[in-house]
């Protein structure tokens, strides 16, 4: 993947206004279903350990939910409207250098449209790769990737993962 060719920045601070109009829209359900990865690595369980307690307690205006299974691998926003996933493998696409990327807050991540109008965002770049998937309806832009990014910035540290 070539998130240092095409880098998009957003800017925290237009985007979190931007992010609290979306304050609002708060679906409801008070936990999601979320298959945690497979057992990572020790030091990406570690990683994502840390990235879970620092994780923000609203994205986009919704407010985060329980998991089920609970993992310190998962999190989620909204119910099932913004859900997590911390340990996963090297997604395939990383490697397509025509994919699109963005950057907020110093952390790369790769853009993928899904089938179902939302969007899957991966980070890049990172010693752990973290998926956000994000539905149709909160996927307006990329905003909502603010508080995410500085909690993996916090945790996470620079690199390529090699798992």
């Amino acid at each position: 993947m070539s998130l240092h060719h095409r880098p998009v920045r957003v800017l925290a601070m237009p985007v979190a206004l931007a992010v609290s109009a979306l304050a609002a829209c708060s679906p409801g359900g008070s936990e999601a279903r979320v298959d945690p990865p497979p057992a990572p690595p020790a030091d990406v369980a570690g990683f994502c350990a840390a990235l879970h307690e620092e994780l923000p307690e609203t994205v986009a205006g919704l407010a985060r939910t329980r998991t089920e299974p609970e993992s310190d691998l998962t999190a989620s926003w909204g119910g099932s409207a913004i859900v997590l996933r911390c340990g996963i493998a090297k997604p395939p696409k990383m490697l397509d250098p025509k994919q699109e990327g963005v950057h907020v807050n110093d952390v790369a991540w790769l853009l993928e449209k899904l089938d179902d109008g939302g969007f899957r965002f991966t980070t890049g770049l990172r010693l752990a790769y973290t998926e956000v998937r994000v539905d149709k309806e909160h996927a307006t832009d990329a905003g909502m990737l603010v508080g995410l990014s500085t909690a993996i910035a916090a945790t996470v540290p620079e690199g390529v993962s090699s798992y």
